[in-house]
């Protein structure tokens, strides 16, 4: 189910402009505080209208400014869900979660309620009331609740802002089920890098109102051009890898575009396709394939692009096999080793600078059967 959406809209101190279609799945609206990200997830909800624009989902239109259509967000049958999961107090969590369809004018039971409640993990917690629950709880009881309205397109503006570290880890793996087993599209809001990587299919990069650009989450996240909207620090890139072995040394082994990936222990099952994200900066670049060093991953690359930056760095994108790897080096590094593109080399990246939040499943996979 494909969202498209075209939207101008002139505010005193900024002007929005976005224009970009994205097929099914998790599209993530990226950029800084103030890009306008909000913004688009409002429109597209009916809370604001535009001066002009034109967004539809599966083909179906909710605005249509040249035909005079607005439908009023009521009519949109779409799902928000907060950055708080804005539960109602008295009532308990399988009250809360019915509320959603009460509200949308459907009546009797979900035949989905069921597999939704099993797929958030909510069953042990249906005749709680929101005050026992802890952050990431209220927000799969949000989630839930949007879900079983029957929405056509599911909002999620900062889910996890409000989150802790662990709580945000907790809610992940049931946002990844939530993208792999549902039909229904999401257009989720985020500026932190490692849950767009871990979660989206698609990424629009936005930047004053502006979109920078938009397409599948490896090929814009590996792209030097976007280094400065997305961030010096955040910069990197994705890798898929297939879980082949769990060391008892503590290490998990990969199966990735370019060699073996070595990562602290993972909890997937064996043949689980990951997907990690490779910080730009934890990469270091080799002509040669280095021997008695202490880093553990040597993938072999070809240089795809250079792009020297305003200072004394350049980014340097890397194919790794069906993926692209960026390291974020010194333009004297780029010269003493004659890097440029076609030019083989080889990527080393350290096991422990690999964050656990930063390796995820990967779009729609599951464990192989052979390998289990």
């Amino acid at each position: 189910m494909s969202i498209s959406i075209n939207l101008h809209h002139q505010f005193p101190e900024l002007t929005l402009d976005v224009d970009f279609d994205a097929p099914a799945g998790v599209t993530a609206l990226f950029g800084a505080s103030g890009s306008g990200k909000t913004t688009v997830v409002n429109a597209v909800a009916g809370l604001l209208q535009p001066d002009r624009g034109r967004i539809s989902v599966a083909g179906t239109a909710l605005l249509d400014t040249s035909a005079g259509l607005r439908l009023p967000p009521h009519k949109r049958r779409i799902g928000y869900v907060f950055q708080e999961g804005r539960l109602f107090p008295h009532l308990s969590v399988q009250q809360n979660l019915r509320y959603g369809r009460w509200f949308a004018g459907l009546r009797g039971p979900s035949q989905a309620e069921d597999h939704l409640v099993e797929m958030l993990g909510l069953g042990a917690l249906l005749n709680r009331r929101p005050g026992d629950l802890s952050g990431g709880e209220k927000q799969r009881v949000a989630i839930g609740r949007a879900l079983l309205s029957e929405p056509r397109l599911l909002l999620m503006d900062e889910p996890l802002a409000a989150l802790d570290g662990p709580r945000k880890a907790e809610i992940l793996p049931y946002l990844e089920r939530l993208r792999d087993e549902t039909q229904v599209p999401i257009l989720y809001v985020s500026h932190a890098i490692s849950e767009i990587a871990r979660l989206a299919t698609t990424v629009a990069v936005m930047e004053r109102g502006q979109l920078r650009k938009a397409g599948p989450t490896g090929d814009i996240l590996a792209d030097p051009s976007l280094a400065h909207a997305i961030g010096l620090r955040d910069t990197g890139a994705l890798l898929t890898g297939r879980v082949v072995a769990h060391h008892m040394d503590g290490l998990s082994e990969l199966a990735a575009g370019g060699g073996k990936l070595f990562l602290p222990k993972v909890p997937n099952a064996l043949g689980e396709q990951l997907r990690v994200r490779i910080s730009a900066k934890d990469v270091m670049l080799s002509r040669d394939r280095p021997v008695g060093i202490s880093a553990l991953n040597i993938l072999d690359c070809e240089v795809s692009e250079i792009r020297p930056g305003r200072g004394p760095g350049a980014f340097v994108r890397l194919k790794a096999g069906a993926d692209h790897i960026l390291a974020r080096v010194t333009k004297r590094s780029v010269n003493a080793l004659g890097l440029a593109p076609g030019l083989s080399c080889y990527a080393v990246i350290k096991s422990v600078s690999v964050a656990r939040a930063d390796v995820g499943a990967d779009v729609g996979t599951e464990a192989s059967s052979d390998h289990a």
